[in-house]
C-alpha cells in the first residue's frame, strides 16, 4: 500500500475534529429550528438508489466494493466498501441474540425544518445534499425516521471508524463492575504483560479511557510519517505484526498520565489489548454477551481483526443502522434497555463527571466519547460522517453513516440534529 493510501486511510480517529465543529453550531444554536407539520409519508424504511453524485461513487458499475482499501482513491469504490468492509478484512463476528427486542415505529414520519447557510431547508433537502448511506431517528424506542440512499438497506453492515472507540469504553466499565478489572487506576501493564517497562504499560487505564496517557504520537493525517499513519500500517495491513506490536512502537512520554487531553487511536489501541487480557475473551465475544445481546440486537456485526486474531479496536465495528440506533437508546436510558441494565449508570456517570477540556470550550472528553461543554448531551464519531448523537434528557438518538465528512457537512448535520431537539422538546 502506498504512503498516500494511508495516509488517508488513517483518519479513522477523525473525531478530533469534533470540538471544532462544535465551535460552529453549539448545542444549542438559536439558528436552528424545527416545525411539526402534517405528514403523510410513514415512518417506514425508505430506500434510494441513488444519492448525491452517485455516478461518481459507482452507481453505473452496481456500487462496487473493489479490494482492500481501493476505495481511498476511488470514490467509485467508497459505497460498496463501507458497507461490506468485513469482505475486504478479516472480521470477527458479535453474535446477536436468537430473539432480537423490536423497536416501534411511528405512523408517520416528523416534518423536520432547519436553518443552515442562510437556507431554510428540510431533511429531504439534507439528504439530497450530503453524502449520507443511511439515517435514522429514535425517540424513547420508537424509529420516527429510517432512510437509505446508493442502493443500501437496512441488512447492510455499516462500518463504524472511530464509534468504535466508544464500545470499547464502554465494555472496560462492565469489565470493571464485573471485577474483571480491578481498578482504572491500574496500570495498562498489570493486565498485558507485554507492556510491561513501556510508557503505556506504565499508564493507567483512566488516562488511556481520556486519551490523556502523556505519550506522543501524532494523529497527523496529513503526514505520511505520523504516528497513526505507522499504527494502521502495523494493524490492518495484511502480514502486519498486530496491536501489541504496534502499540509499542511509541514509547516516548511528553508529559505525567491524565494531566492533558491528546486524541490518539493508540490508546484505543491499548485499552482492547487490557479488556480482552482481564476478561480472558475477545473483545467481539465480550461484546456480544455483554453488549449485542442484552440490549436485543437483531442481525450480527462484525469487528475487524488484526494479523494475530485481535480486534483493531480504534475502529472497524460494522453493525445494521438499527442495532446502532439501539445502543444509542440504551445510553440515553443511562445504560439500561427493555428492563436489563447492560452498561452500568455509575460509569457513565463517570465518564461525563471526568470529562477533560479539549481544545475547543464546547467540547469535553470522556471514557472515549465526545461531550457537549455541560456533558448534558454526547456523540460517537467516526471518520467520513459516521455519527451516533445521543440526548439523554429528550431519550433522542440520531445516527448516520456516509461516504465523506467534511467540517461543512457536519456542520450541517448539526444545524438538522438541533432542530430535531428544539420539535420534540
Amino acid at each position: 500500500m502506498t504512503g498516500r493510501s494511508f495516509k488517508q486511510l488513517l483518519c479513522v480517529a477523525s473525531a478530533v475534529a469534533f470540538p471544532l465543529l462544535l465551535d460552529v453550531l453549539t448545542l444549542n444554536s438559536h439558528r436552528a429550528f424545527a416545525q411539526a407539520e402534517p405528514a403523510t409519508q410513514a415512518a417506514s424504511p425508505r430506500f434510494r438508489a441513488d444519492g448525491p453524485t452517485a455516478d461518481e461513487f459507482g452507481q453505473k458499475d452496481g456500487y462496487p466494493s473493489c479490494r482492500g482499501i481501493d476505495y481511498v482513491d476511488q470514490k467509485r469504490c467508497r459505497v460498496g466498501a463501507l458497507s461490506r468492509y468485513d469482505t475486504l478484512f478479516p472480521a470477527r463476528t458479535i453474535n446477536a441474540p436468537k430473539q432480537s427486542i423490536p423497536l416501534a415505529r411511528a405512523a408517520h414520519e416528523p416534518v423536520i425544518h432547519y436553518a443552515f447557510a442562510g437556507l431554510k431547508l428540510t431533511l429531504d433537502d439534507y439528504l439530497n445534499r450530503q453524502p449520507v448511506t443511511g439515517l435514522l431517528i429514535a425517540k424513547d424506542n420508537t424509529i420516527l425516521v429510517e432512510r437509505y440512499q446508493y442502493g443500501r438497506n437496512d441488512t447492510d453492515r455499516m462500518t463504524s471508524f472511530s464509534l468504535a472507540k466508544t464500545v470499547v469504553g464502554l465494555l472496560i466499565g462492565i469489565a470493571l463492575k464485573e471485577s474483571a478489572i480491578a481498578s482504572v487506576d491500574d496500570l495498562a501493564q498489570t493486565y498485558v504483560p507485554g507492556l510491561k517497562d513501556t510508557e503505556y504499560g506504565r499508564t493507567p487505564i483512566k488516562a488511556l479511557l481520556l486519551m490523556s496517557s502523556g505519550v506522543a504520537f501524532s494523529e497527523d493525517y496529513g503526514s505520511r510519517s505520523s504516528d497513526i499513519n505507522k499504527l494502521a500500517r502495523l494493524t490492518i495491513e495484511p502480514g502486519s505484526p498486530g496491536s501489541l506490536s504496534a502499540v509499542k512502537q511509541f514509547n516516548t512520554r511528553l508529559s505525567p498520565p491524565g494531566v492533558r487531553f491528546s486524541y490518539s487511536s493508540a490508546e484505543s489501541l491499548v485499552l482492547g489489548l487490557v479488556l480482552a487480557a482481564a476478561t480472558k475473551r475477545t473483545v467481539s465475544d465480550y461484546a456480544a454477551e455483554k453488549l449485542w445481546q442484552p440490549m436485543g440486537a437483531e442481525a450480527d456485526a462484525t469487528w475487524i481483526i488484526d494479523a494475530t486474531g485481535q480486534e483493531i479496536t480504534f475502529a472497524y465495528v460494522n453493525a445494521v443502522l438499527r442495532d446502532w440506533a439501539r445502543l444509542g437508546l440504551m445510553l440515553a436510558n443511562h445504560g439500561n434497555w427493555n428492563g436489563k441494565h447492560i452498561v452500568p449508570a455509575d460509569w457513565l456517570t463517570a465518564s461525563a463527571a471526568d470529562a477533560l477540556p479539549t481544545d475547543s470550550p464546547r467540547a469535553k472528553y470522556g471514557y472515549q466519547v465526545w461531550y457537549s461543554a455541560d456533558t448534558r448531551r454526547f456523540a460517537l464519531q467516526g471518520l467520513r460522517g459516521q455519527f451516533v448523537f445521543v440526548d439523554p434528557d429528550l431519550k433522542l438518538v440520531l445516527v448516520q453513516t456516509a461516504l465523506s465528512g467534511d467540517q461543512p457537512a457536519t456542520a450541517e448535520l448539526f444545524a438538522l440534529w438541533n432542530a430535531l431537539r428544539a420539535q420534540v422538546q
